[in-house]
C-alpha cells in the first residue's frame, strides 16, 4: 500500500500546484498595448515613465 499512497500524494500535490498556477495566471493584468493611438506599450511608472516600448513599424514595399 505504500506504493499507492505515494502515488496518491504525488498526484494530489501536482494537482494543487496546477490549480495554484492556473489561479495566478488568471489574476494577472494584461498590459495596455495600442492605447492612446500608440503602436507599442507605454511605461507608466519608474525612471522610464512615458517611454514607449516596441513600436510596430511597417516598411513600405517597393513595387
Amino acid at each position: 500500500m505504500n506504493r499507492h499512497s505515494k502515488m496518491l500524494k504525488e498526484f494530489s500535490l501536482n494537482k494543487s500546484q496546477a490549480e495554484l498556477i492556473n489561479k495566478m495566471q488568471k489574476s494577472r493584468k494584461a498590459v495596455e498595448v495600442n492605447a492612446n493611438g500608440t503602436s507599442g506599450y507605454k511605461i507608466k511608472a519608474g525612471v522610464n515613465s512615458g517611454k514607449i516600448l516596441k513600436h510596430l513599424k511597417k516598411t513600405p514595399v517597393n513595387i
